[in-house]
Parts: C-alpha cells; sequence; structure tokens
C-alpha cells in the first residue's frame, strides 16, 4: 500500500509525540495512580464456540449447517520495578458443515508473542525493548469448494519477526506504541510445491525449456525493516472488553515504502461465569502475497496472478470459556 505508507507512518510518529508530550494528562495519570502488581501474572484459558442452523419445511429455504471453533489462550506477565517480560500462546481452530458440502475450514491459527522491555528512567514510561512472534496454522488450507490442491499447510507459510527497539506507555499497561529500526522477518514455506511455485514471496523453482527443475524453491525468505505496533486494552464496560493490536512493516531492500498492514480488533463480551460473546475483526494486508484470479477474456481461464490484495476477516461468536487458573482456585478453597 505504497500510497498510504508515508501517511499510516505519519499517523503512528504523530500519535507517539502527542503521548509521550503530555505525561500529565488525566488519562495517563490516571492510570499512574493505579497500583502495579509486581511479580508473575498468569491466565489460561479454553473455549468452545458453535453455531447451527436447521431447516425443516421452511418455505424461505435455507441450508443446514453447523459450525464450531475451539481456542485456547495462555498468558504470562513478570513484572519488576524496571524491567517485565510479557509472553501470550494462542490456539485457534474452526470447522464449518453444510448439507451438500465436505467439511471446510474456518480458522487456523497457532501463535506466540514474547517482549521484554527495561526501562531505565520511571519517569519516562520509555522502555528499551525487544519483541519476538511467530506464527502458523495447523491444518491444510483450501480454495474452496476446490479441495485437490492445498493453498496452504503447516509452516507453509510461518512468519516470524524479532527485533529491538523502544516502546512508550508498558508502564500503563493498557495502551502501548513500539517502533524498532531493526527487525528481522523470516517466511517459512517448508512444503515442496508451494516453495517451487514461490508462494508468500518466496523465490520460485527454476525450470528449463522442458519443464525440469534446475534449482528448487526457496524455502526460506528473510527481510530487515522497520516494525511499528500499536496496542490498546480497555474494558469499556463492566463485561465488555476490548483489544487492539496494529503492525505496520516495511523491509528496507525490498520495495521500501511498501507497508505490510495488520490489524486485529476483538470484543470479548461476558455474559456470565462461562459463557462469552465474541466480536472480531482481522485486517491483513502483505505485499508479497499474490492473489490469484480467473479469467476467460485473455487466458481461456488459466490462473494468472495479479498484485497483492486486502484481506478481511470477521468473527462473531457465543460459546463456553473456561478460566483455568479461577477454575483451580475455586476447588482449591472448597
Amino acid at each position: 500500500m505504497k500510497n498510504y505508507s508515508w501517511f499510516l507512518f505519519s499517523v503512528f510518529v504523530l500519535c507517539s509525540t502527542l503521548l509521550s508530550a503530555q505525561p500529565n494528562s488525566l488519562f495517563f495519570q490516571k492510570k499512574k495512580e493505579e497500583p502495579i502488581a509486581l511479580g508473575w501474572k498468569t491466565k489460561k484459558e479454553i473455549g468452545l464456540s458453535l453455531n447451527q442452523v436447521s431447516f425443516t419445511n421452511w418455505n424461505a429455504g435455507g441450508s443446514n449447517s453447523i459450525s464450531g471453533i475451539v481456542t485456547a489462550k495462555a498468558e504470562a506477565k513478570y513484572k519488576q520495578e524496571k524491567w517485565y517480560w510479557n509472553s501470550n500462546f494462542n490456539i485457534r481452530y474452526g470447522l464449518n458443515k453444510q448439507e451438500d458440502y465436505n467439511v471446510r475450514k474456518t480458522e487456523d491459527v497457532i501463535e506466540v508473542i514474547s517482549n521484554i522491555g527495561l526501562e531505565k528512567d520511571p519517569q519516562s514510561n520509555w522502555f528499551y525493548s525487544s519483541k519476538f512472534s511467530f506464527n502458523t496454522q495447523l491444518a491444510k488450507g483450501f480454495n474452496y469448494p476446490d479441495r485437490d490442491e492445498a493453498i496452504s499447510k503447516f509452516l507453509a507459510p510461518g512468519y516470524m519477526f524479532f527485533g529491538v527497539g523502544m516502546e512508550y506507555g508498558r508502564f500503563i499497561d493498557r495502551l502501548s506504541f513500539y517502533a524498532s529500526p531493526f527487525t528481522l522477518k523470516t517466511t517459512f514455506v517448508l512444503d515442496d510445491d508451494l516453495a517451487n511455485k514461490g508462494a508468500f514471496g518466496v523465490d520460485p523453482a527454476i525450470y528449463d525449456l522442458e519443464g525440469n527443475i534446475l534449482r528448487e524453491g526457496k524455502q526460506f525468505r528473510q527481510e530487515l525493516g522497520i516494525l511499528l505496533t500499536s496496542q490498546y486494552e480497555q474494558d469499556l464496560f463492566e463485561n465488555i472488553n476490548v483489544t487492539s493490536l496494529l503492525k505496520l512493516y516495511t523491509d528496507y531492500i525490498n520495495s521500501f515504502g511498501n507497508v505490510d498492514i495488520e490489524w486485529e480488533v476483538n470484543f470479548d463480551m461476558k455474559v456470565n461465569r462461562y459463557v462469552k460473546a465474541t466480536l472480531g475483526s482481522h485486517l491483513r494486508y502483505d505485499d508479497d502475497i499474490k492473489v490469484e484470479v480467473e479469467t476467460n477474456e485473455i487466458t481461456n481461464e488459466e490462473q494468472v496472478i495479479v498484485g497483492p490484495k486486502l484481506q478481511w476477516k470477521q468473527i462473531l461468536g457465543v460459546g463456553v470459556v473456561v478460566d483455568l487458573d479461577n477454575l483451580i482456585k475455586s476447588e482449591a478453597s472448597s
């Protein structure tokens, strides 16, 4: 998204400057006055969301369907007076079954995030920080209804980020801005077929005129660039929590100024101790992921590669969520 890259960078820098210039504002002062718990803080959750639709003699028509998403989340935070270490591990996997169709995958995420920071001046709210993240998926992905050729697999792709920089606002623990001028991004495509096609930005295989492979496609792609992130978490109401994570990344060498965007927003609405509703939005733009479309005007319905597209996924679900830490405490006290 080269046309908007410098605009997004400018907005990010402007927000960071305004926040750092107003440490005594009402919002920041309120958060600073709250006591900060030192030591370990952990949280573990498992959940299941189900959605089922059934029709019998329904004159408006419709298809019977059932879908479900299994989630698991583990979080560990360690805080001392001058430094912190936060880690998150998330798994989500969902399936959908409609009549007359085979089972289809709707959600598939494995994610690990860990970051550590050191605060030199307690009054500044600035941290020297280092961030690590890795994400991939469990099962094969298909461009339905085509189930013959997988377009993604386990570790194909996989993405790893590691960088060092500065973070503002971690003292508040609800709103933070992170900037890293040196972030290494590694893309894994550990599948020969996908690597040979050059999927997800890796170098494709080289063939001779008879179609024989002269050089296998590369299974790794490394980039060094700038990473900016903004993270926000807040209880809007007593039982409604919102989280937002925005990532902007551009590579120094390959098309500097083309910004990869990842923006995830989730609203968790707690009905009671075990029932929770979730509304989520996930926007993604990766300049290295090209989209294939079919056309019959020039290529006789052959697939042709076009430029990258903005990807959007939204989730609405109601299900059962169990907080394992609270469950263990309740059983211990009873």
